[in-house]
């Protein structure tokens, strides 16, 4: 079974089509790179494959539930971080996990297992609104990594992250995926999606126009053995992505 399934699939806004019809697949285990300019679609699709958004046509299966029909389903098997810190400031990391703990019906022991996979043991019991960036982030993670999702989506995980902590967050997302879970990443930095991604798809103006190894599209869409990924990103999508321009 594939891990995700996508066929034909479309989002309208207001007469304005953002994702024009997209298809593809997930492996299981797969760390699988969503590139795209901002307005792309990347988020939009996000938004379809968790559930939180109905598809105006087109089907998507995620670990074999139906993003409509099966929405309960599929909660349970997906874990999402988005870019934004929705955590609450004023209670420790370890109180943040104790409460999704109890809505996910997760034992307590749970909560000091994902503590330590992201290294926050030793500050389990500060307030989140003492914690850098780069410590929020990893308790994002730890709190989707909650209850063992079988996806884990990641949108810009590393964004405004200095580069330590992102080497970090980038080994930990290595790390599930060696141990069987699949990863979706949405990143802006082509250096970490080449080095992370088993493939990547890149979408522009909502539909995808490449799909394959970053290795492949870099020897059919580059010149010579210096091509990077973001070069065949520009080259697809038709303008610069500099982190001055990040979502």
């Amino acid at each position: 079974m594939k891990a995700i399934m996508v066929q034909d699939l479309t989002r309208d806004y207001n007469g304005q089509r953002a994702v024009d019809g997209i298809s593809f697949d997930v492996e299981p285990g797969e760390i699988f790179g969503f590139l795209g300019p901002n307005g792309a679609g990347k988020t939009t699709t996000i938004k379809m494959l968790t559930g939180q958004l109905r598809p105006t046509s087109g089907t998507a299966q995620v670990m074999g539930c139906d993003v409509v029909e099966e929405r309960q389903a599929l909660k349970p098997q997906i874990g999402v971080v988005f870019e934004n810190h929705n955590l609450y400031e004023r209670l420790s990391a370890g109180d943040n996990l104790r409460f999704y703990a109890r809505l996910y019906r997760v034992k307590k022991a749970r909560v000091e297992e994902v503590l330590a996979h992201v290294g926050l043991t030793e500050r389990a019991r500060d307030k989140v609104g003492t914690y850098s960036n780069g410590m929020k982030q990893r308790l994002l993670i730890a709190r989707a990594l909650l209850h063992k999702p079988k996806v884990l989506f990641l949108d810009e995980p590393t964004k405004g992250l200095d580069p330590n902590v992102a080497r970090d967050i980038r080994a930990i997302a290595t790390e599930l995926a060696d141990q069987g879970m699949t990863i979706f990443l949405t990143t802006h930095y082509m250096e970490e999606a080449d080095q992370l991604s088993d493939r990547v798809a890149i979408i522009d103006q909502g539909r995808i126009v490449a799909l394959d190894t970053p290795e492949h599209l870099k020897a059919e869409y580059g010149e010579d053995e210096r091509t990077t990924l973001e070069d065949v990103f520009v080259q697809l999508t038709g303008r610069y992505l500099g982190r001055e321009s990040l979502e």
